[in-house]
């Protein structure tokens, strides 16, 4: 990657420039995603259940359910996974859930602003 491009990210098409805003816009998203870190996909549920003993508190009225249960779920080639995390995995792991939420809406933002400067493209008129 050469100076110019690591300079200007988006940049290489001269005949659908940005603007001096849509650049600075593209570079903070670019400083934001580099700083990135560990990402874990999915998504975390706490559950609470009833068990199966009939004369057990979560039966009770009013109930007092079992957990909670810390519930991680993602799609592994095709299938959903799922898994129960310990509360010191969930303190351990709660940070690279929510950076890939964030790393998520950081690249929408990106192709939302790749979109507006595709809709700008005086060729779009011809």
């Amino acid at each position: 990657m050469g100076k110019t491009e690591a300079q200007n990210p988006g940049r290489q098409d001269k005949n659908v420039p940005p603007t001096p805003a849509q650049r600075a816009e593209a570079a903070r998203i670019a400083r934001e995603l580099a700083q990135g870190g560990f990402a874990l996909p999915g998504t975390l549920t706490e559950r609470r259940t009833r068990c199966g003993r009939a004369n057990c508190r979560c039966h009770a009225d009013p109930p007092v359910l079992h957990g909670p249960y810390h519930q991680w779920t993602r799609k592994a080639g095709g299938k959903t996974v799922t898994r129960l995390l310990t509360d010191d995995q969930l303190a351990d792991y709660q940070p690279w859930l929510d950076n890939q939420r964030r790393l998520r809406a950081l690249l929408a933002e990106l192709e939302a602003l790749s979109l507006a400067i595709t809709d700008a493209d005086p060729r779009w008129e011809r």
